[in-house]
């Protein structure tokens, strides 16, 4: 592979060779795409157990529907579908709440040398404010935030990844920040 070959297009050879069952390349897939289904799948279901299990899941469904894979979005789009999907299956199972993984495991910040410690105890506020909004969300809500907003998909991908026409995925999105934007407005400035 050449440094100048794109995700995309370094995505689309291996998903060409893992269709005719190149399992190495399928391999090269996982390697490349796990830790980040596995951040979207843990907020979907909270236990880092569920979640390792609904990601292999999702990486087997992948691997058997390989060959149905058209190429109309991206393989990351599709894969994270998959994932969601799974992690639907998993949270539909458990009864009750829904929670959401901590942020701080997801999130590495770099040391600050700037403000005291009022200032970090501000922050560790808001963002425990902020997990407990987005815990709160119904799945549906939650899902759309974490992609978009926490992952960084584009709309459409996003839309993609939960099978939903954009506008439905954006309806869903606006829901879901104005829901948190509510729960943490004690946390914000004037």
């Amino acid at each position: 592979m050449t440094a100048e070959r794109s995700p995309a297009a370094r995505d689309a050879a291996l998903v060409a060779r893992a269709q005719q069952g190149d399992r190495l390349a399928f391999e090269e897939l996982v390697r490349l795409h796990a830790d980040r289904l596995h951040a979207v799948v843990l907020r979907t279901v909270d236990d880092r157990h569920e979640a390792e299990e609904a990601t292999q899941e999702a990486f087997l469904r992948a691997w058997r529907s390989i060959g149905r894979f058209k190429g109309d979005s991206q393989f990351f789009t599709w894969l994270y579908r998959i994932g969601i999907n799974e992690g639907r299956r998993v949270s539909a199972r458990r009864s009750g709440r829904h929670p959401v993984a901590s942020l701080e495991e997801q999130l590495v910040e770099p040391a600050d040398p700037g403000p005291g410690p009022a200032a970090a105890t501000e922050h560790r506020d808001l963002r425990g404010a902020l997990e407990a909004a987005i815990a709160q969300l119904e799945p549906r809500y939650r899902a759309p935030l974490v992609l978009r907003d926490v992952e960084g998909l584009s709309t459409t991908e996003a839309a993609k990844a939960m099978g939903l026409g954009e506008a439905a995925f954006k309806s869903r999105l606006h829901r879901a920040r104005l829901a948190v934007r509510e729960h943490v407005q004690a946390y914000l400035p004037e």
